[in-house]
Parts: structure tokens; C-alpha cells; sequence
């Protein structure tokens, strides 16, 4: 194989790019700035997401995928486009083979259309695998053998639950309930009990500083308020507030119950044999959602089986294309 091997967890939130050799060498937001008359792209990554919300009427901030999937083709194209330069490959090694995932249950048109963004973006051949059996490979469980395991990846714009054996989904579920749904339930909560408008930044930080799956989980918490400011609807001025933990469990309740939903439909559609296995291997959460605080112990309470986040929960992904590609290397693919 003479073209460099690139996995892509091409993310709704974020990209993460792992280089054979070299392990995960970027991760940034996927956004991109484009200026609205000539269409010629700005800034990309984490200088276009400082600028979300915050742009003059000619600058767009864009965010191009969308639950999972491509919504703007050229402006994902180009964003690739971008991070592929990024990575400097010379030589012969200037047309990579990319790995890309995407949820496990797109259809054919949108798997085509995330191929094409690839190639367009000058790779030499393209493979693209479902997030969630990459997933349970960064996480290190060895899907190989015939037992049962268990990944919830809890990504920006897609939740997916899948049970994996002999190497292969055998029951798997997408749903779009994830990072961005969070923020949205926050900016909810926020405006009807406040009467304050915050955006999503803002709405990302009260997630990552205070949010809670649960009341109960609040109790274990280091920082149990924030203070947030956004434009007070009422007067139209900026205002500040101060929010706690156990609002934000209040204001996601909704959103999570909807994963933990879509967690026992797939354990009401597995063989009994694998539900056995899981009932003793437990579940493992992965992507950034993971890190949702007391998210564990609340699915762990709601399905009466044990769960655990992976120590690596947010390069999982990325980390799983580097091990798969190892391997396509292996079979001389």
C-alpha cells in the first residue's frame, strides 16, 4: 500500500483525523466560516466556531454536518478539503486512504454522498465503517469472538446503541438525541424559566461545567453553579444569571430518557445467548456525551446492568479507524 492510511471521525461537533504512525493527529470543530458573497471559506476548525454567533451579516458560520449526516456538501467538501492539506502528506503519499465513520443506520445516499466528500477531497480509496463497531474497537473490547458487547456512543448530533458479535452489528439503533439536542434542552430551560436567550456556546459550557444526568448525581459534583449571561427578553438588555446542577438534570430529563429508550429496544431485540452476555459485560459509553456527568450510574439505574465509560471516550472513534486500518493493511486491502 503505497498512499498513506487517514481514519476520519467526521463528527456533527467535531473531526478527529488519526495518521498511521503518528496516533489521532488533529481534533477541531466542525465549522466553517465562509463569506456570504463570494462563497470563499474563511476560517476553519476552531477559529470558524470562536466566530458562532458572533459574525457581521456577511461572514456565515456553518456548521456542515447535521445529526450524523452531510447537510451542506460543498461546505463540507471544503472543510475537508482543508484538513487533508492540513496534514502535509508528500509524495506519493499525497492521496491518502481514508476510513471514514458514519451512523449505523444512514442510507445509501447519504453514505455515497460522505464517499464523494472524500474523494473530492483527494483520496486515493475510501472505506467507511459504522461508528459504533469503531467505536467498541478504540474502546479496546474485542469484538472478535462470539460474546456479546455493548457500545453507546453519544456523539453531537447522533446517539448510536449497538450489540456487536463475531466482529459485526447484530442489533443497532441511530437516533438524533445527543450533544447538540443537550445544548437545545439548556437554551429551553434558560429562556422559560428566565427569560434569558443564551446561544450554544453558551448553552456547551453550562453542559460541560454543570451538567448533570441526574439530581442524584449533583450531590457528587465539584461545581454545582455557573453563571450565565445572554439578552434578558423582557428589558432586551444583556442580564446574568445564575444556574445550578440539578436545573440542568430537570432541563435534560426528557432528551436522556429518550437514549435510555433507545437502549432497552435494542436489548429487546438481541438474542437471548448476547443479552446474557451483557447482563455480565455491562455496557460501554463512548464520544463526548459520555462524559455527561452521572450519565453511567442513571443508565446503569434505568437497565439494571452495569456501565462504564471509556477512558478514552472522546478519540475512541478515531483511535478504532487507526486500529481497522491496521488491519486492512494486514489483509492487504
Amino acid at each position: 500500500m503505497f498512499s498513506k492510511a487517514v481514519g476520519i471521525d467526521l463528527g456533527t461537533a467535531n473531526i478527529l483525523i488519526y495518521v498511521k504512525g503518528e496516533g489521532v493527529v488533529l481534533d477541531e470543530p466542525s465549522v466553517v466560516s465562509i463569506d456570504a458573497n463570494t462563497k470563499k471559506c474563511l476560517a476553519v476548525g476552531q477559529s470558524a466556531k470562536d466566530m458562532l454567533g458572533r459574525t457581521p451579516g456577511r461572514v456565515l458560520a456553518i456548521r456542515p454536518l447535521k445529526d450524523g449526516v452531510i447537510a451542506d456538501f460543498e461546505v463540507t467538501e471544503m472543510m475537508l478539503q482543508y484538513f487533508v492539506r492540513k496534514l502535509k502528506l508528500k509524495g506519493v503519499f499525497s492521496r491518502p486512504t481514508i476510513l471514514i465513520c458514519c451512523p449505523s443506520n444512514i442510507t445509501s445516499v447519504e453514505r455515497k454522498a460522505i464517499s464523494d466528500a472524500a474523494y473530492r477531497a483527494g483520496a486515493k480509496r475510501v472505506y467507511i465503517e459504522e461508528e459504533p463497531k469503531v467505536a467498541a474497537i478504540g474502546a479496546n473490547l474485542d469484538i472478535s469472538k462470539p460474546t456479546g458487547s455493548m457500545v453507546l456512543d453519544i456523539g453531537g448530533g447522533t446517539t448510536d446503541v449497538a450489540i456487536l458479535s463475531l466482529g459485526e452489528i447484530v442489533t443497532s439503533t441511530s437516533l438524533k438525541v445527543a450533544g447538540d439536542r443537550l445544548d437545545h434542552d439548556i437554551i429551553k430551560y434558560v429562556k422559560d424559566t428566565y427569560k434569558l436567550l443564551i446561544g450554544d456556546r453558551t448553552a456547551e459550557e453550562i453542559k460541560t461545567h454543570i451538567g448533570a444526568a441526574s439530581v442524584e448525581a449533583v450531590d457528587t459534583m465539584e461545581t454545582k453553579t455557573f453563571a450565565v449571561s445572554g439578552r434578558d427578553l423582557v428589558t432586551g438588555l444583556p442580564n446574568t444569571i445564575t444556574l445550578r446542577a440539578d436545573e440542568t438534570a430537570n432541563a435534560m430529563h426528557e432528551s436522556l430518557q429518550d437514549i435510555v429508550r433507545a437502549c432497552r429496544t435494542v436489548l429487546e431485540q438481541t438474542p437471548p445467548e448476547l443479552s446474557a452476555d451483557i447482563v455480565t459485560r455491562g455496557i460501554v459509553l463512548t464520544g463526548g456525551g459520555a462524559l455527561l456527568h452521572g450519565l453511567d450510574s442513571l443508565i446503569s439505574h434505568e437497565l439494571s446492568i452495569p456501565v462504564y465509560v471509556a477512558e478514552n471516550a472522546l478519540t475512541c472513534v478515531a483511535e478504532g479507524t487507526g486500529i481497522m486500518l491496521e488491519n486492512l493493511e494486514a489483509m492487504g486491502l
